[in-house]
């Protein structure tokens, strides 16, 4: 292993929240006030909009969504729009790509690569398609990616569709994606799964991709 990862595990966590939870601890890492942070937590739902989104992507507008439920939010990273809602998990890397071949592309196929493998260690196939970021099962997309890297620290990063309601992704154009059928780890398995298992084989996935040794933590205090 080439160093270490410290992975925080959050719960349900509000997109704001967890934002600025991001800008704390890239700011921190920046500063070398800590090493490179896994967070893995779940967000209320939540449609995020990516810097180059365009209004179609949510077509019914802003306050029919949030009259479902769903919070509509502007962010800073890559891609477009996508959904966040319980079940599905998300994993935020703050890194220092300077220790990951300083290649944003490069640190991209590998988050996709984590995500094949910790599905292939859940029993369900997925590959990537030529052209599109993220990870998919035949042509159904299970995983989706979005950074925002600044000075060389990343925040943002992967979601994973393992038990959250798909029915949202149908009232947008997800990832920009038109006609585009997303699934997720239970509907592939045809019953509910252990997110918290799913989690763990991540951060396996993560460890070996990156070569990087987890350090799980209680508190993300200095």
């Amino acid at each position: 292993m080439s160093g270490e990862i410290l992975v925080a595990r959050r719960g349900l966590v509000p997109y704001e929240e967890a934002r600025e939870l991001q800008q704390t601890l890239a700011a921190r890492r920046r500063r070398g006030e800590t090493g490179d942070v896994l967070l893995l937590l779940e967000h209320p739902p939540v449609y995020t909009r990516g810097r180059r989104s365009k209004p179609e992507e949510l077509p019914m507008g802003a306050a029919w969504y949030e009259a479902q439920g769903i919070e509509v939010r502007d962010t800073d990273r890559g891609g477009l729009v996508t959904y966040h809602g319980p079940g599905q998990l998300v994993a935020y890397p703050i890194v220092d790509l300077r220790g990951y071949g300083d290649d944003v592309h490069r640190y991209v196929r590998g988050l996709e690569r984590t995500m094949i493998a910790a599905l292939a260690e859940a029993g369900v196939r997925a590959s990537t398609i030529e052209g599109l970021t993220g990870v998919w099962v035949g042509t159904r997309k299970i995983g989706s990616i979005g950074l925002h890297v600044s000075r060389g620290i990343t925040t943002h990063g992967l979601a994973v569709n393992v038990n959250n309601d798909l029915q949202p992704f149908e009232w947008v154009v997800p990832c920009g994606i038109e006609g585009v059928s997303m699934t997720s780890l239970s509907r592939e398995l045809g019953a509910e799964q252990d997110l918290n298992a799913f989690a763990d084989a991540l951060v396996a996935a993560y460890s070996e991709v990156f070569a990087r040794a987890p350090v799980e933590v209680a508190s993300l205090a200095a």
